[in-house]
């Protein structure tokens, strides 16, 4: 989802507090929010199909994440809050109700409004946390996905209408499933 304009400066507790009773999502960056526009229909079908397909052969001790649920990212004098199109965590101990910290997998649907900001600010805070071991970029307007992975020094790997196989979570993914309805 693309961030709009910042509307004001918060503390996180603050944040928090407001996004548990908004029908509008925004993004939390160093006390600014940004509200977070909708996403098209490819959007959500490609969220849904990935979300489902992980969902269906993850162990119980993983849980996914669809669009709702936010990563909180906390360094030094930085914090942020993202709400990433799917997310896998898979430790007990991250139970927050409305975020995690510790996510395995994080996958983005881009547009043309967010590709710039999940392939440059997104990927570089997102790779700041210890326990992802993969970064996901999945393209609505035609069938292809960029991973980054931790142990690959997060050098980008570019597939197009074939599977590929996600070792965070050991899950091979297949681009007829992911893009499953699609229509381009």
């Amino acid at each position: 989802m693309h961030s709009a304009h910042a509307l004001t400066t918060l503390s996180a507790h603050d944040y928090l507090t407001g996004e548990a009773g908004s029908h509008i999502r925004h993004e939390y960056i160093d006390g600014e929010i940004y509200a977070m526009a909708g996403g098209s229909a490819r959007h959500n079908l490609i969220t849904v199909n990935a979300g489902s397909l992980l969902n269906t052969h993850l162990p119980e001790a993983c849980e996914v994440f669809i669009a709702d649920m936010k990563v909180r990212l906390q360094q030094a004098n930085h914090e942020c809050f993202y709400y990433p199109d799917v997310m896998v965590c898979c430790s007990k101990d991250d139970d927050e109700t409305y975020y995690r910290q510790s996510p395995r997998l994080i996958i983005e649907v881009l547009s043309d409004t967010t590709e710039r900001q999940e392939r440059f600010e997104k990927f570089q805070a997102y790779i700041q946390i210890e326990t992802l071991q993969e970064y996901l970029l999945l393209n609505q307007n035609y069938p292809q996905a960029t991973l980054f992975r931790r142990k690959n020094a997060w050098r980008a790997e570019i597939y197009q209408e074939e599977s590929f196989h996600l070792e965070s979570v050991d899950v091979t993914i297949s681009f007829d499933a992911l893009y499953r309805r699609v229509r381009f």
